[in-house]
């Protein structure tokens, strides 16, 4: 089983993309199952699931979040796609679509979503491994080399000489734990600020680059930073751990609800997701 993530801005050939992909994937000789997840496959409409906070929130937590922790949680081999096509050429493509009566995107939605993007970054473990597909130099096909080298990737036998495949490791925040009662989340609140906090503090006192060794309590390990980490991107991963958290658990007690054990599971979220190792 595996994970491969699309990206690219609105109209960027990101749903051909994935159709290739699908078609290549079927057609090797492993003959892959193939499940295409987005917006259609909710039933949900392109311009209503962008169109405020709330219904974004709710779709981007089913495609992005909910699918990378069900894929962390199993293990699973991922890689990122990205369509990359200048802004001007997703425009027009975005009208002839409109004028062919095909389904398109809203002005105004159309130009939030392009405000917005952010362009992956291989250097990022989130977007690595990372195949660059350009649709409107090279077109879109089953043989396009960016779809090939993914086909390749996906498909790939692994043993344990395999040194280029990433297959994702299950961690405490993806793991079927819970805080289930209001002391459990109100420490995992606390734990979690108090640790954010010393990442912003050690940050300002410092002059950039990595930072190693930032100490949050005795007898707790220390977090060490591959890249200085904006305030809005550490307040992001720690509601996301928050959430991850909190999920209920169908098996197994709940972790313990002091502060120390909840800041030790957002050390260890954050040092796998940000960490120099």
């Amino acid at each position: 089983m595996a994970l491969l993530v699309i990206c690219g801005q609105p109209c960027s050939g990101k749903s051909k993309a994935a159709l290739c992909l699908a078609q290549a994937l079927t057609e090797s000789e492993s003959k892959h199952q193939v499940r295409v997840i987005d917006e259609a496959f909710f039933h949900l409409d392109r311009n209503q699931s962008y169109a405020n906070m709330p219904a974004e929130k709710n779709v981007r937590g089913v495609l992005s979040y909910e699918l990378w922790c069900l894929a962390r949680a199993a293990g699973v081999r991922y890689c990122v796609l990205f369509c990359d096509v200048q802004e001007t050429h997703c425009r027009k493509w975005n009208e002839e679509r409109r004028e062919r009566g095909e389904a398109n995107y809203e002005d105004a939605i159309f130009e939030d979503l392009v405000r917005r993007f952010e362009k992956p970054d291989r250097r990022n473990r989130w977007d690595s491994p990372l195949f660059e597909l350009w649709p409107h130099r090279d077109g879109i096909e089953k043989s396009s080399t960016a779809i090939q080298d993914a086909l390749s990737y996906l498909t790939k036998t692994v043993d344990s000489k395999t040194r280029d495949v990433k297959i994702l490791q299950p961690t405490i925040a993806t793991q079927n734990t819970r805080f289930s009662d209001a002391n459990s989340l109100y420490q995992l609140d606390k734990a979690t600020q108090e640790v954010t906090n010393a990442i912003v503090e050690a940050q300002s006192n410092a002059l950039g680059g990595p930072l190693n060794g930032i100490s949050v309590g005795k007898d707790l390990p220390t977090i060490n930073l591959s890249r200085s980490v904006a305030l809005p991107e550490l307040r992001r991963m720690r509601r996301t751990f928050i959430k991850l958290t909190g999920q209920t658990s169908l098996s197994g007690p709940p972790p313990p609800s002091d502060a120390d054990s909840a800041k030790r599971m957002f050390i260890d979220y954050l040092n796998r997701e940000l960490g120099t190792s």
